[in-house]
């Protein structure tokens, strides 16, 4: 079982962003994570991480739901 974790700016206004990719991830991903945290972060930050390692981070990669799901996959897959 996996962990998920979005770390979204709250000054930026990001949690719908969050949210998005939460309700994306748990639909397809839920009888196989043990949990999916909302962290609040500042400066710009949106990363989604699987067990600690970053898979998407706003910094690197244009935001795209549908990406960060695939990104998700092939690292819950891989458990």
């Amino acid at each position: 079982m996996s962990t998920i974790e979005i770390e979204y700016c709250v000054p930026c206004g990001f949690l719908d962003r969050a949210l998005t990719v939460e309700e994306a991830i748990c639909r397809q991903f839920a009888d196989q994570l043990e949990r999916v945290s909302l962290v609040m972060g500042d400066h710009g930050v949106f990363v989604v991480r699987v067990d600690d390692e970053i898979v998407f981070d706003k910094a690197d990669d244009d935001f795209d739901v549908d990406d960060i799901v695939r990104q998700v996959r092939s690292h819950v897959a891989a458990r």
